[in-house]
């Protein structure tokens, strides 16, 4: 069947694309979406979910059909959703045939010595074990997506086995990718109209960015919101609004209620990516600027030296969603995800944990 294409009135312009950071990025999609994305009429290879231009996915799946030729593998890779075309080339390491003679004369010269013949045939075997999947092995696969005698198909730049005996890895992705899908995929991409000067950047972007600038300069650890109002108020017009230049001014919001309003949508923006949170939800509305509360920051390092301990998180470290649970339990139940991947963020920035593997943390 032939792949669908993007009408060219409906495609954003190419030279926009890179505004959207999804676009630089591998997108962790369904195998269905994949296969249904519309291809652009501008640039052939690059294709559109929600408007959003994608040309490099990441995939989780199992292998449910699998071709070897001499130079790639071609893998079927099953979601759930869906089965695509991953077509894995090999490397050096994977195409060489072992000389045996010259291994065996490698392997007398260098008797209770370091023998690199022995080292690289380790390394090859070990390469292999991770590339070379059977049938009903789980394969995690990235690469640009493209078009082959008309069927949709993954040109894996990176591919491995994952070793997932308890399914972790696979209920992580679970939770991630529905995530992703509400946060970003699912909600269109949209360009505002380009303006010169200050005019391009609207009010909200200006407030949140200069509240930020407020906590970096006088490292502000909480604060309310009548503390930082009055840093707003040049984005506020005092200038009454009019139907046109021969008209009243017209009713509409003060200055005061646009102020409280600017002021209700940034604290709320910062709040949606982690930068501020409320601890305790009383009237007396106090926020915490995450990244100077080193009380919250104490308690992440502490939930994870514990718990660390236990059996169950002693391999791999706590995953972030025990984290984010344990947290809520012990210290506030209004710390969000965005809030707690910037502390950890932090925290692996000093070198006081360390990320064993996506989403899983311990300490050294």
């Amino acid at each position: 069947m032939q792949a669908a294409t993007m009408d060219p009135a409906e495609e954003p312009p190419s030279m926009l694309w890179g505004l959207d950071p999804i676009f630089a990025a591998f997108a962790r999609l369904y195998v269905r979406d994949i296969l249904e994305m519309v291809e652009s009429t501008q640039v052939p290879g690059i294709y559109f979910y929600n408007l959003h231009p994608i040309y490099k996915v990441d995939v989780l799946g199992t292998v449910v059909y699998k071709r070897e030729r001499d130079d790639f593998f071609c893998y079927g890779v099953d979601d759930g959703t869906g089965v695509i075309n991953c077509l894995c080339w090999k490397n050096d390491l994977l195409k060489e045939q072992r000389d045996s003679t010259k291994w065996d004369k490698h392997n007398d010269g260098a008797q209770g010595g370091f023998n690199p013949a022995v080292e690289l045939e380790k390394l090859r075997q070990a390469h292999q074990s991770r590339c070379h999947l059977e049938i009903g092995e789980l394969l995690r696969v990235r690469g640009p997506v493209k078009t082959s005698r008309q069927q949709r198909e993954i040109m894996a730049s990176t591919y491995y086995k994952v070793n997932d005996p308890v399914m972790a890895v696979q209920i992580a992705w679970m939770l991630e990718v529905p995530d992703l899908y509400r946060q970003f995929y699912d909600k269109p991409f949209q360009l505002q109209p380009i303006a010169t000067g200050d005019l391009g950047i609207s009010s909200l972007s200006k407030a949140t960015g200069i509240i930020r600038d407020f906590f970096k300069q006088k490292s502000v650890i909480k604060f309310r919101p009548y503390d930082v109002q009055d840093l707003l108020q040049p984005l506020i017009s005092s200038q009454p609004q009019t139907a046109s230049a021969h008209q009243e001014p017209v009713a509409g919001p003060s200055v005061c209620q646009q102020l409280r309003q600017l002021l209700k949508e940034a604290l709320q923006v910062l709040q949606d990516e982690g930068t501020v949170y409320r601890k305790v939800k009383s009237q007396d509305e106090v926020y915490h600027v995450t990244a100077h509360d080193k009380d919250l920051l104490i308690a992440v390092k502490d939930i994870i030296r514990e718990d660390s301990k236990r059996e169950k998180y002693a391999e791999k470290g706590c995953h972030t969603l025990h984290i984010l649970s344990a947290v809520r339990q012990r210290y506030s139940l209004n710390v969000s995800k965005a809030a707690l991947e910037l502390v950890l963020g932090s925290l692996e920035c000093n070198s006081e944990i360390v990320s064993t593997s996506d989403n899983h943390y311990t300490v050294f």
